[in-house]
């Protein structure tokens, strides 16, 4: 048994996402533990270089977690041989560009979604990846979440029969950045540096609902900017100029209906910062983020319709928690996990950037239903 070294380059680590999942509780976690074991018995060992703009910030984060390789020069990384995967968590607006740089340098890439701002850029990408035969992937972090995997359990075992309906509500209030700091980068809201909810979390719906309940066939959308002003990292006011809420329904195979709420201005008053109701047949789920809840046809209530009288029932009674049976490890770890078995052992991986590129896809279709008012297909990728 042999331990395998890996030269990561890691771009965008400075940003809440790559700092928080990917560096911290994902290489750094993987690292700690001794690397990732592959079926033969060896070990792939991440050696990261941290890339970014602020030679202060990179330095800093290396130090802070024992990293030993730093930079600010991404072209010096990628000329380098040793280092053969390419990581972005940076802004959409650069992802394509930054990721054509390194597929033609010959690096197997990994990146957050989405994977570009629209869907030509994106199909681009994928092509050129496919065409060089590097390695590639895409993040797809909600699949991953115990509440979710816990809904594909529950699919899996026939528990809802047929599925007939799924409704999703996502979101909080983000802080305009005036008397309270915001919670979101400042470009979220500004639709030409690549910002807008529907862009950023239709990308997710997408791989969510292809994954466990039917692909996506069409779509209905509206969006809107619901607060006009905010505030920057320094203080300053800005002009949103990006959608900070949307509502969208979907049609998916099988019949199936979809509705997902998502925004930025809604004020939480339900289990967790995003919950999925899955009706069926047989029986009905909602999960959260980590726990679930699930009610047997058997075990519904018989409510009656009577406005006159106060409701007493406890409905929220009538339901089940679903054990936590199964010990769930870190969703962004456990991919990064299976993407580096893929590029070391070539284990079975089907998130790659056509993943990525159908989010886009879908997300432009969602924009383009705002736009024109109307439903809109969603057709094959060819590639």
């Amino acid at each position: 048994m042999t331990t395998q070294r890996l030269g990561l380059i890691m771009n965008g680590v400075t940003g809440r996402m790559g700092l928080n999942q990917h560096l911290i509780r994902s290489i750094v976690a993987i690292r700690d533990e001794g690397g990732v074991r592959l079926k033969n018995g060896d070990r792939v060992m991440p050696d990261p270089i941290l890339v970014g703009r602020s030679a202060e910030k990179v330095e800093a984060l290396a130090k802070r977690y024992n990293v030993t390789r730093w930079t600010t020069d991404l072209d010096a990384a990628l000329a380098d041989n040793n280092d053969t995967m390419f990581f972005d968590a940076a802004t959409t607006q650069a992802r394509p560009g930054l990721l054509t740089q390194a597929i033609n340098a010959g690096k197997h890439v990994y990146c957050e979604k989405p994977i570009a701002t629209n869907f030509e850029e994106a199909v681009e990408v994928v092509k050129l990846a496919n065409a060089k035969g590097v390695k590639h992937g895409t993040v797809q972090d909600k699949l991953f979440l115990p509440g979710l995997k816990k809904i594909a359990f529950l699919r899996d075992s026939g528990f809802f029969g047929r599925i007939l309906s799924v409704r999703g509500e996502f979101g909080y209030w983000v802080f305009e950045g005036g008397w309270q700091e915001a919670q979101r980068p400042s470009w979220n809201y500004r639709s030409e540096d690549g910002g807008g909810i529907i862009l950023d979390m239709v990308c997710h719906w997408r791989y969510v609902l292809d994954n466990l309940f039917g692909n996506v066939r069409s779509v209905v959308c509206i969006g809107n900017t619901d607060i006009p002003e905010r505030f920057d990292e320094q203080g300053k006011a800005y002009k949103a100029t990006a959608d900070d809420s949307a509502y969208a329904t979907f049609q998916l195979e099988g019949g199936i209906i979809a509705h997902i709420n998502m925004s930025w201005v809604t004020r939480v008053y339900r289990d967790d910062l995003v919950t999925f109701q899955v009706d069926g047949s047989h029986g009905s789920a909602v999960a959260g983020l980590t726990d679930c809840m699930i009610q047997a046809r058997q075990a519904t209530p018989r409510p009656v319709w009577n406005p006159d009288e106060k409701r007493l029932h406890d409905f929220y009674g009538d339901w089940q928690k679903l054990p936590d049976n199964v010990s769930y490890d870190n969703g962004f770890k456990e991919q990064w996990e299976m993407f580096i078995r893929h590029v070391y052992e070539d284990a079975p991986y089907k998130f790659t950037l056509l993943e990525g590129a159908k989010g886009v896809q879908l997300a432009e279709c969602a924009l383009k239903s705002w736009k024109e008012r109307r439903w809109i297909d969603v057709a094959p990728i060819k590639v």
